[in-house]
């Protein structure tokens, strides 16, 4: 019998084998498993959602049904600077003071920076103190979308736009009279349209 020590090249341990074995089986499934999630996205219709309209002037218009804003990553950063991608795209949050719109006074529409939903209106802008723009409700609850964040440790609520998904800010139970809600959102997920 020859005596073989098991680090030779071309020997495998029953371990070593196992261990090669499941790690190339995962891969495969992975493959698969991510293959498929991208023929299905591709293939499904976007989902429909229902939107109020509203005017450059922030006049009420129609309530619409429309299909969800639906875009790749590079599609995504085509549209949008890198600031406002990380943002929208991957929930990042802007440094408090840093944004052009915390400060604006002037009176307007604030739309999504990805699909041009309206948003808030200037009517409902307050001074937090916080360094984001804030308002106490938006223009249209339907507009938006509210969801639980855990991404801190703790449960926030997450605000997107109902349209295109885009991360927005968040809301808070801190905010004046009427509500007593406060949105703080990031500038980089908005565009003002002065009225």
């Amino acid at each position: 019998m020859t005596n073989k020590r098991m680090d030779e090249p071309g020997i495998l341990t029953r371990r070593a084998f196992v261990l090669a074995g499941s790690a190339a089986a995962a891969v495969a499934a992975f493959s698969f498993r991510d293959n498929t999630a991208r023929v299905e996205a591709k293939s499904a219709t976007p989902k429909e959602v229902k939107i109020v309209q509203f005017s450059d002037s922030g006049q009420r218009e129609d309530v619409v049904t429309e299909p969800m804003v639906v875009k790749t990553d590079a599609e995504w950063k085509q549209l949008l600077s890198p600031d406002s991608f990380e943002v929208t795209r991957r929930a990042g949050t802007e440094r408090a003071f840093s944004g052009q719109y915390w400060n604006n006074h002037d009176k307007g529409l604030y739309r999504c920076i990805c699909c041009n939903t309206a948003l808030f209106s200037s009517d409902t802008k307050f001074e937090s103190g916080t360094g984001w723009p804030s308002f106490w409700q938006p223009i249209a609850k339907e507009n938006v979308r509210e969801s639980t964040d855990l991404s801190l440790g703790m449960a926030r609520t997450a605000v997107s736009c109902r349209l295109c998904d885009s991360h927005l800010g968040h809301v808070f139970d801190d905010g004046p009279k009427p509500t007593g809600l406060r949105y703080c959102m990031n500038s980089l997920s908005l565009r003002f349209i002065k009225a």
